[in-house]
């Protein structure tokens, strides 16, 4: 391995930087285990299931030799689309990546790289998901956008976090639940797979949002192993709400939810998530992350305020050329992706929408 070629930085004199595999340096995986922002969409796992499904190719920069130890980092995929452009996102489909760097110099260094890897490679733009604010003003970024991002704290006890929760909503739900006497299953099965995809396809259509394939799924199972779990409830033996997490180190993350909306009223979304902070206090977990919902969806926000959940902000930046000045951030929903999806999708039958998720997710991360 050799530095990424800047004349700039030379010039300057600033730390030298260098390009690695994180799928197949072995210094990815200690480096995650030691640094306490990493999350699972930082891991190995993540982004080999977003190479086998999608073929994007990982890279991570950073200001250690390739004989040292590594002690900062930040990891991309480099996406190549005839139909939507080349760049790098760090990281597609994930809520957020941080920017493993504690040092404003080695920030600063990784940084001028990446400009001028832009200009360089002709990418339309290039993308960070920091999860920490504090990173953000050394990127001087084109364009921004912000997301409402939740966590729910589980150090307290379990009556705690339920009398947390709002009243006459959430704890109201999570009874009924248990009145209505939906059945409770887990696991990576592909008959549990096949519940949850079901009712994905479900929601999607619903919410007239391309879903992604079938394979992603069947590809975090194969790479998260007992890590992951696939939640669904049952009413009658019919499955009627599923949610998808992963755990990671001390954190539980919700990663996907679907249900069936003319059982809505029975709370099986509640009970998955009331089994979910239970099985997560069982094994000593501390957070929750419920992840990210676009303010403007008022009904998904409010949802996770109502679990006692902190809201905070996560700020995606953009790093733009002035010859693909539109690759800037526009409102949510209103690019042609989102329209075109919303004009199609009520309409296909379900096995044209996996069709359709096969060909274009990849051009979408």
């Amino acid at each position: 391995m050799s530095p990424v070629s800047s004349e700039n930085i030379i010039r300057r004199g600033v730390s030298s930087v260098y390009e690695f595999q994180p799928l197949t340096d072995p210094r990815w995986a200690a480096f995650l285990q030691c640094h306490a922002r990493s999350s699972v969409f930082h891991t190995v796992e993540w982004l080999e299931a977003l190479h086998r499904t999608y073929g994007y190719e990982p890279i991570a920069i950073t200001t250690c030799p390739p004989d040292a130890d590594l002690l900062n980092a930040a990891v991309f995929c480099r996406v190549e689309s005839w139909l939507t452009g080349r760049r790098l996102v760090s990281l597609p489909f994930s809520d957020h990546c941080d920017l493993l760097a504690d040092d404003v110099a080695d920030l600063n260094a990784m940084f001028s790289v990446l400009k001028e890897r832009l200009r360089q490679d002709n990418f339309r733009y290039i993308e960070v998901r920091p999860l920490r604010a504090s990173s953000l003003p050394v990127l001087e970024s084109d364009s921004t956008y912000t997301y409402c991002f939740h966590q729910i704290d589980l150090t307290p006890d379990l009556d705690t976090l339920f009398r947390n929760c709002h009243k006459n909503s959430t704890q109201r739900k999570i009874r009924r639940a248990e009145r209505e006497g939906l059945t409770y299953l887990e696991g990576r099965s592909e008959i549990l797979l096949e519940s949850f995809y079901h009712l994905y396809l479900l929601t999607r259509r619903r919410q007239m949002v391309l879903p992604q394939p079938k394979r992603w799924f069947q590809n975090l199972i194969d790479c998260f192993g007992e890590a992951l779990k696939i939640r669904v409830a049952f009413k009658d033996r019919q499955p009627i709400a599923s949610i998808l997490t992963i755990r990671y180190k001390d954190t539980l993350v919700y990663k996907y939810g679907c249900s069936d909306a003319q059982f809505q009223r029975l709370g099986g979304v509640h009970l998955l998530f009331w089994r979910s902070i239970q099985d997560a206090k069982r094994d000593n977990l501390c957070v929750f992350d419920l992840g990210r919902s676009e303010y403007e969806n008022t009904g998904l926000t409010t949802f996770k305020d109502r679990w006692g959940a902190k809201r905070s902000v996560l700020t995606y930046w953009r790093l733009l050329t002035s010859a693909h000045s539109k690759g800037a951030f526009m409102p949510h929903g209103s690019d042609w992706k989102a329209q075109a999806a919303k004009k199609v999708l009520p309409h296909l039958p379900d096995r044209m929408i996996s069709v359709a998720a096969n060909l274009m997710c990849r051009h979408v991360g």
